[in-house]
């Protein structure tokens, strides 16, 4: 009997603990994979919490509906080991990236090929066990995307930072209005949408993040400027530096404080997407919104057809890799620690 061993969420608010289980043998379209490297996410502190911000004290419980001991993670690279009888056979043994944004596949939003907006989402490491394991049962053989020649590490990372990154620039890429570019939040995700916004956009990007390593590391990975928003007066300097602000803002942060600097320094007529998951409250006068003309989107992952425009344009070569570090899967409890403290720069992943 082949084992696979877990990093499980045992217990809401509480550290992850190594389980052993029966290997599971894929049924039907259903494909094993083992995995290779397993990224953390930001939003795989709020799973283990079970709860989001609302802020004023107000919190969203997320554990409706979950089954512990329960298994996180869902930026996953790995190896075909088995697949199901209805799924292809010639790709055992194959090396391949897992998208884990998996809808039911039979709903309105699944049909129109938006399976990310799907409520009855089998979402892996979010709703279905997920990567922090050495085995992960995924639905069907079409969730597997060839990463060759990639290195395994930017391949996982891309199905969630990587695909939630581009997805929310190409929210911005339509507008007639395209002078310049502000990224707030440079944490796995604002790193990466640094680098797909280098390949996306022709104007320059500016970033701003409150850690003066990250604002090095960004400089370094080619951003054009970088700002610090607890800088006295930086709003003025901003707005004086960029001829009245920014057309188009990504707030890859998420909270109070980084929306209230993203709407100060978005030009008029300037757009606001949000895809930071932080959480907070965030009020806006109704008059500044529409003097100001602005558009504020909110976004969360992407298709798994932007997934595969983004994994073609990883593989052609056009995306810088950005900083990441390998640590053992066994250590999963002690990145999850750090990365709460605000201590980790990029992306860590986890080998198995």
């Amino acid at each position: 009997m082949a084992l696979m061993k877990r990093q499980s969420l045992v217990k809401f608010d509480a550290p992850l603990c190594e389980t052993i289980v029966e290997t599971p043998k894929p049924a039907g379209r259903e494909v094993l994979v083992r995995i290779e490297r397993c990224g953390l996410c930001h939003s795989d502190l709020h799973i283990q919490d079970g709860y989001a911000d609302l802020g004023g004290g107000k919190r969203l419980d997320t554990t409706r509906g979950m089954t512990l001991p329960f298994t996180l993670g869902h930026e996953i690279a790995g190896v075909v080991d088995e697949v199901g009888p209805d799924a292809p056979k010639e790709i055992v043994g194959q090396k391949k990236a897992v998208f884990p944004w998996i809808g039911c596949g039979q709903c309105r939003d699944c049909l129109a090929g938006d399976e990310n907006l799907c409520a009855k989402n089998r979402f892996l490491g979010v709703s279905i066990d997920g990567g922090f394991a050495t085995h992960v049962l995924v639905p069907d053989a079409k969730y597997l995307l060839d990463y060759d020649p990639l290195p395994v590490n930017m391949a996982a990372t891309l199905m969630c930072s990587g695909v939630t990154a581009y997805g929310a620039l190409k929210r911005l890429v339509d507008r007639s209005r395209q002078r310049n570019i502000l990224l707030i939040g440079l944490g796995g995700v604002g790193m990466m949408g640094l680098a797909f916004a280098q390949a996306m956009f022709k104007q320059k990007i500016s970033v701003a993040d409150l850690s003066p390593a990250a604002r090095e590391a960004a400089l370094k990975n080619g951003a054009a400027t970088a700002y610090d928003p607890a800088e006295p007066d930086i709003i003025k300097r901003i707005i004086k530096e960029n001829d009245g602000g920014f057309d188009a803002v990504v707030d890859f942060a998420g909270n109070e404080k980084s929306m209230n600097f993203a709407v100060s320094t978005v030009a008029r007529g300037g757009k606001i997407v949000v895809s930071g998951l932080m959480g907070g409250n965030f009020n806006l006068p109704m008059v500044q919104w529409i003097y100001k003309r602005m558009t504020i989107e909110g976004f969360m992952v992407g298709t798994l057809a932007e997934a595969q425009e983004l994994m073609a344009l990883a593989r052609a070569g056009k995306i810088k890799p950005t900083p990441m570090t390998e640590e053992p899967m066994g250590d999963a409890q002690k990145w999850i620690e750090q990365l709460r403290a605000g201590k980790v720069v990029g992306r860590i992943m986890f080998k198995t």
